[in-house]
């Protein structure tokens, strides 16, 4: 059974950071390409970042392209999602999810986790 279990959410000052983590069971984390999504409250799901397999490729939205970063450790089966210089837009539920393509489309992407709430006062 895969699982993918998002952890680091919370209530955030605007300007400050935050890391999400993404750990992934049941499945070969190796063979799967990872991705950040986020809904925000009325809002569509949209994309955030991705990374590769090997983690040497990174894709990210434009609009939180310079401020997040996405990086992966495969021997611990986890992404992980830093936000900096956060911004009360950047509020809404984040999603980890797995690929077996190199994706920004939600529908490429097999499994999902359960999402984390991410809060941005400002």
């Amino acid at each position: 059974q895969v699982q993918l279990v998002e952890s680091g959410g919370g209530l955030v000052q605007a300007g400050g950071s935050l890391r999400l983590s993404c750990a992934a069971s049941g499945l070969t984390f190796s063979s799967y390409s990872m991705g950040w999504f986020r809904r925000a409250p009325g809002k569509e799901r949209e994309f955030v970042a991705r990374i590769s397999r090997s983690g040497g490729t990174t894709y990210y939205a434009d609009s939180v392209k310079g401020r997040f970063t996405i990086s992966r450790d495969n021997a611990k089966t986890t992404v992980y999602l830093q936000r900096n210089s956060l911004k009360p837009e950047d509020t809404a539920v984040y999603y980890c999810a797995a690929s077996l393509s190199i994706s920004t489309s939600a529908s490429m992407y097999s499994y999902w986790g359960q999402g984390t709430q991410v809060t941005v006062s400002s």
